[in-house]
């Protein structure tokens, strides 16, 4: 399958930087996958399961929250709010952030921001945990 250079990064840093086969985000409108030769294009992303196929045939596996990802002449790009590869995610703390969060929204006092920023909470964990299962 023909390949197609790939980088990766967040405020943090540079994550990946290589050749793939292919890489699937979410994005905004839905999941997307870009292959070697994939138009010029440009989208935002969502949260969600991300994975990578490499020319080695391994499969990387990530949780991707937000952020943008574009394919310009030939070269992918994503710069992600947050991107953990699935052996980097702490499922012990991701099952404990879970549980905060399914706390927090049993209270009936919060108020609809702090609801929502509880709600937020919620999606963010348990998509680490899908990720790592």
């Amino acid at each position: 399958m023909k390949t197609f250079p790939l980088r990766i990064g967040t405020p943090d840093g540079l994550l990946f930087e290589g050749e793939a086969e292919r890489i699937v985000c979410r994005t905004i409108t839905g999941d997307l996958a870009i292959l070697a030769g994939h138009s010029n294009f440009c989208t935002a992303l969502g949260m969600g399961h991300a994975h990578v196929a490499l020319p080695d045939g391994t499969v990387r596996e990530a949780a991707c929250i937000g952020g943008m990802l574009s394919m310009m002449n030939g070269t992918c790009r994503v710069m992600a709010t947050t991107w953990e590869w699935k052996e980097d995610i702490d499922e012990e703390r991701a099952a404990k952030a879970k549980a905060r969060a399914e706390k927090l929204l049993e209270d009936k006092t919060l108020d609809e921001r702090d609801y929502r920023m509880a709600e937020a909470r919620l999606k963010r964990a348990l998509l680490r945990l899908d990720v790592k299962g």
